[in-house]
């Protein structure tokens, strides 16, 4: 059953059309006309999970569990391999309860290699055990523990019961020795939440804020019971999201994604404080659409217009990128 809800996510996600706002285009960045800077100068690399990677992107969590995903996830890892960027796979649980989904997510480590990243993916409802087996599965770097609240309930098989989930990760994050990020999938993380990660030990949030993948969408696609079209606006924006979790202290290290399709994206994204913005559902649509040269070409023009785009702001590193003036315009200012 697993298997087969699986395949019919990357299916019904290539039918979705309803296309949220991340209100990433409410946020003004002002030109800098005399940016005393050579091309050549700027540098894209950064640190991460430990580790120095090439450009401030994660392809993040996507699939697993069958060989129609395994081939998906083996050209997302070449794709990591080549761009010198980590990747997140998908929900490993399949892989927990039957063996023979392990190659699926196995593969990814094996084409990355050992110096690249990779993180392993459970929900937050894991156990101790599954955790430390998801992370031993693919040698993970961290593990991700994904909220999906808003999927499950629409899910006509989904769960119901989301009683001591924050006890449960508060448990994980001391019992484990590799570092856990919690990721929302599409909804956003508020202040509230975030805050009491935070108290729980936390140290690596990914916002996943409205504005990409919609579940709501994908699974009313599946559910014959309801029709739950008028919830797919549901959800806390990802440049909203952004800058209500970066009121917490700087040692948490905040990921950007939701709706995260283009260079601007991820520019605005590190400088409303994440520290890195991830890709999925984009990226997906490319590979099965067009295979792994059209994949490429996608994050490579990503990667080429963010370094144009550092550039006209005049900064010539991800650290100074940083600490790029902005002004928050429209709906955003309205909810900020």
């Amino acid at each position: 059953m697993r298997r087969v809800r699986k395949k019919e996510h990357i299916e019904n996600y290539l039918k979705t059309s309803y296309k949220g706002d991340n209100l990433m285009g409410d946020v003004y960045l002002a030109h800098n006309s005399l940016p005393e800077l050579d091309f050549v100068q700027i540098d894209t690399s950064t640190g991460f999970l430990g580790k120095v990677i090439d450009y401030p992107i994660l392809i993040n969590a996507m699939t697993g569990g069958s060989e129609f995903t395994q081939e998906i996830n083996k050209d997302l890892a070449a794709l990591a391999r080549e761009l010198r960027i980590p990747m997140a796979v998908g929900s490993q649980t399949i892989a927990l309860e039957d063996d023979s989904a392990r190659e699926s997510f196995h593969i990814v480590r094996e084409v990355v290699g050992p110096d690249g990243i990779v993180i392993s993916n459970l929900s937050g409802l894991a156990t101790v055990d599954e955790a430390k087996r998801a992370i031993e599965m693919v040698d993970g770097d961290a593990l991700q523990l994904h909220l999906n609240l808003a999927q499950e309930l629409v899910m006509e098989e989904g769960d119901r019961d989301f009683r001591g989930v924050l006890r449960n990760i508060e448990a994980i994050v001391k019992e484990i020795d590799k570092p856990v990020i919690v990721k929302e999938v599409g909804f956003g993380i508020s202040l509230d939440a975030a805050s009491r990660l935070y108290d729980a030990g936390v140290r690596y949030i990914d916002v996943s804020g409205f504005g990409g993948t919609n579940f709501i969408e994908i699974e009313n696609l599946r559910n014959n019971a309801y029709d739950y079209t008028d919830l797919y606006s549901w959800g806390i924006p990802t440049a909203a999201a952004l800058i209500q979790c970066r009121r917490l202290p700087h040692d948490l290290k905040l990921i950007s994604s939701g709706g995260i399709r283009t260079s601007m994206d991820v520019v605005k994204s590190i400088i409303l404080g994440a520290d890195i913005a991830a890709i999925s559902g984009e990226l997906l649509a490319y590979l099965v659409h067009g295979g792994y040269a059209n994949a490429i070409e996608y994050l490579e023009g990503i990667i080429h217009k963010l370094r144009i785009v550092m550039m006209l702001l005049g900064k010539e590193n991800i650290e100074a990128l940083k600490n790029t003036d902005y002004k928050i315009t429209g709906k955003l200012k309205d909810i900020i």
